[in-house]
């Protein structure tokens, strides 16, 4: 969670989201994509060879924590749209249709192309597309109604 905001979180202290971790067949690739491709920043990394961690920050204050890994984690790593626990991970945008652009200009496999839906009287614009290992990804935009707040 951003500095500037302050949790609503009555029972936990200063609670928010910091960061999803996500563990890499090609940790270069990998902060290459996200870093170069995806405009995120690496704010620490540490470690050497299958032991590097990486926390990239999102351009917000959140992070995504990835970590290289060794051959047997290689094994065991999901493959294709078996991700196990992960499902996806949904990147704020204030411009789906543009951010769109530019992931498939990169190449992304596309697993879907941006739509508005309605959620609870919300219109949300949305995007899924893959990065380097097939972790699927999400350009989510939420378009408020004058005097809404945002999402």
């Amino acid at each position: 969670m951003s500095a500037s905001l302050k949790s609503t979180n009555t029972v936990l202290s200063n609670s928010g989201y910091h960061h999803i971790a996500l563990r890499s067949r090609d940790y270069d690739k990998s902060i290459e994509f996200y870093t170069e491709g995806l405009g995120f920043t690496v704010a620490h990394a540490w470690g050497d060879g299958s032991t590097r961690i990486a926390l990239l920050d999102m351009g917000d204050g959140n992070y995504l924590e990835l970590f290289a890994s060794t051959p047997e984690q290689n094994a065991a790593l999901p493959t294709g749209s078996d991700t196990s626990h992960y499902f996806h991970l949904a990147i704020r945008s204030s411009d789906v249709d543009q951010d769109f652009a530019a992931i498939k200009a990169l190449g992304c496999p596309i697993v879907g192309e941006p739509k508005s839906v309605i959620v609870n009287g919300k219109t949300i614009r949305v995007a899924f597309f893959k990065g380097p290992d097939g972790e699927i990804l999400e350009f989510f935009q939420h378009i408020p109604e004058i005097g809404e707040l945002s999402l």
